[in-house]
């Protein structure tokens, strides 16, 4: 539990984009003419910049430690937590809340482990609240700021990539003399406007939907968290404790643990 693992969705969706539009490319022409370090670091550089310009350095930084959440997911369920709840209601109940005091180290997950620390340290089930919502808060606006630096470099990068093609356009015109030029010179020219493109539509915009998604997942597990320690500290019996965690989840998902017993 808490262990991360590659998803690949997003591993699958990254390759198979970059390599159809590569492969239809090489189908059409090839790969040299769309090749050019120029529109690259015009591109890149451009956003790079705007976008230190636009956020405080450490914010920028901090993107590239949140961007690991689109390819890694932490292999914790819904049910995973349930069924360790019901387990600790029950050890609760049998021999006290301090007993699962010795269970913390077991604990992979640093939230969780928060959690049942102050429930086994007496703490008011309110105070309890308050401290692992605020967590939870800024863990919420930690992943909303990458998400929408994200958004903001998408927009730069069409952006810096137009920029660049204007850029060829006037070397272009400065140098007609020889019509033969014009075409590979606008060739080149656009080529800026496709890298843009490319980064936007295939990296920033997509990583950006798939960090909301992993934010909203890590949020429900939390507050299932929350739910469960708060049950813990108000000694409520496991069955209860199950009902209250299936309410965060699809009805389809739910497995309830005493009905498998019952069996």
């Amino acid at each position: 539990m808490g262990l991360g693992f590659m998803d690949l969705a997003t591993l699958i969706g990254i390759v198979s984009a970059f390599a159809l539009v590569m492969l239809s490319i090489m189908m059409g022409s090839g790969l040299g003419i769309f090749i050019d370090v120029p529109s690259a670091m015009i591109v890149a550089g451009g956003t790079l910049g705007a976008t230190m310009i636009h956020y405080p350095l450490k914010d920028v930084l901090s993107v590239f430690r949140v961007m690991k959440n689109v390819f890694f997911t932490k292999a914790w369920s819904g049910q995973e937590v349930i069924d360790l709840f019901v387990d600790f209601s029950r050890k609760a109940r049998r021999e006290g809340l301090l007993s699962l005091e010795r269970y913390l180290d077991e604990l992979d997950d640093g939230f969780l482990r928060r959690g049942l620390q102050l429930a086994v340290d007496g703490m008011e089930p309110e105070a309890i609240r308050e401290i692992l919502e605020t967590e939870i808060d800024y863990q919420q606006e930690r992943h909303r700021a990458g998400a929408e630096i994200l958004n903001t470099m998408a927009n730069f990068f069409p952006a810096m990539g137009m920029i660049g093609t204007l850029i060829g356009l006037i070397q272009m015109l400065r140098t007609m003399e020889d019509p033969s030029t014009i075409g590979p010179a606008m060739a080149l020219a656009l080529v800026t406007t496709f890298y843009g493109a490319l980064a936007s539509n295939f990296i920033c915009l997509p990583m950006s939907g798939k960090l909301r998604k992993r934010s909203q997942e890590e949020t429900l597990i939390k507050e299932m968290v929350v739910a469960g320690i708060l049950s813990l500290t108000n000694g409520e019996n496991p069955r209860i404790v199950e009902q209250k965690l299936h309410a965060f989840m699809p009805p389809r998902s739910r497995s309830s643990h005493f009905q498998a017993h019952a069996l």
